[in-house]
C-alpha cells in the first residue's frame, strides 16, 4: 500500500475525528498555541517598534536583539526551557519559545515600515499643527500597514508551522500525530499529520494575503479614486436624427 493510500486511509478513520485525541481537538490546541504566542509577541514587539521608528533612535538594537531569538533554534530554545522548568511548564515553555520566534518578523517590519514613510507626508501633518502622537497615529502607522501586516502574516505563518515542535514534549497540537505516527511506525499518521500542519499554514497566508489588500490605505487610495473618475464622468449621448 502506498503512503498515498495510507494517508487517505488515516483522514477517512472516523476515529481519528473524535475523542481528546481527534483532529478537531488537536487543531483547536494548535491553534490556540500559536493564537497566544503571536497576540503576545505583538503585544511586546509592536509598540517598541512603532516608537523606536517614529524617534529614530534605537531600531537597530532592538531588531538585533529580537534576531537573537530567530539564530537560537526554536526546538533548542524548548529543550533548555523544559530542562530548566521541568515537566509542570511545558505549556508556558511552549509559549515563551514562540514568542522569541514571532518577535523579530514583527519588530522588523514595524520599525522598518515607519521609519520609511515618506517624510514629506510627516512635515505636511506637522505643518497642519499635529502632535508626535497624532503625526506617529494618523500618518506613520497607516502608511506603514503593508508592512506592518506583513510581519504578522510571517509571524503567523511561521508559528503555526512551528508550534507542531510541541508535541515532543508532551504539549498537544497537530505535531501530536507527526510524533505519535513516527512512534508507532504509521505512515499515514504523521503523513497526514503534516498535511494537516501545512494546509493550516496555508490557509492563513492567503487569508493574510487578502487582508493586506484590503487594509493597504494605497490600494484604497486607488481604488476610491477609480470610483470617483467614473462618478464624474458622465455619459456621451449620441444623437440619431
Amino acid at each position: 500500500m502506498s503512503i498515498f493510500s495510507k494517508t487517505g486511509n488515516w483522514f477517512s478513520d472516523g476515529a481519528n475525528w473524535h475523542g481528546s485525541t481527534g483532529i478537531p481537538t488537536q487543531l483547536g490546541k494548535h491553534l490556540e498555541l500559536s493564537g497566544i504566542a503571536v497576540g503576545v509577541a505583538v503585544i511586546i514587539a509592536i509598540p517598541i517598534a512603532l516608537w523606536l521608528g517614529h524617534i529614530g533612535r534605537g531600531g537597530a538594537l532592538a531588531i538585533n536583539i529580537s534576531n537573537v531569538g530567530r539564530a537560537i533554534p526554536t526546538y533548542a530554545l524548548l529543550v533548555l526551557l523544559f530542562v530548566a522548568m521541568g515537566v509542570f511548564h511545558r505549556q508556558l515553555e511552549t509559549l515563551i519559545s514562540l514568542v522569541a520566534f514571532a518577535l523579530p518578523p514583527l519588530l522588523t517590519n514595524a520599525y522598518v515600515g515607519v521609519r520609511e514613510v515618506d517624510p514629506r507626508a510627516k512635515e505636511a501633518a506637522r505643518g497642519m499643527g499635529m502632535t508626535g502622537g497624532q503625526v506617529l497615529r494618523r500618518v506613520e502607522v497607516p502608511l506603514a500597514m503593508p508592512l506592518i501586516m506583513d510581519g504578522l502574516r510571517l509571524a503567523v505563518v511561521q508559528v503555526i508551522a512551528t508550534t507542531t515542535v510541541a508535541a515532543l514534549i508532551g504539549v498537544g497540537g497537530l505535531g501530536r500525530f507527526v510524533v505519535d505516527g513516527f512512534n508507532n511506525n504509521d505512515p499515514g499518521e504523521y503523513t497526514g499529520g503534516a498535511v494537516l500542519v501545512a494546509a493550516l499554514a496555508v490557509l492563513f497566508e492567503g487569508l493574510f494575503v487578502l487582508l493586506q489588500r484590503q487594509i493597504d490605505p494605497v490600494r484604497r487610495a486607488r481604488r476610491r479614486g477609480r470610483v470617483a473618475r467614473r462618478a464624474h464622468v458622465e455619459p456621451q449621448v449620441e444623437l440619431v436624427d
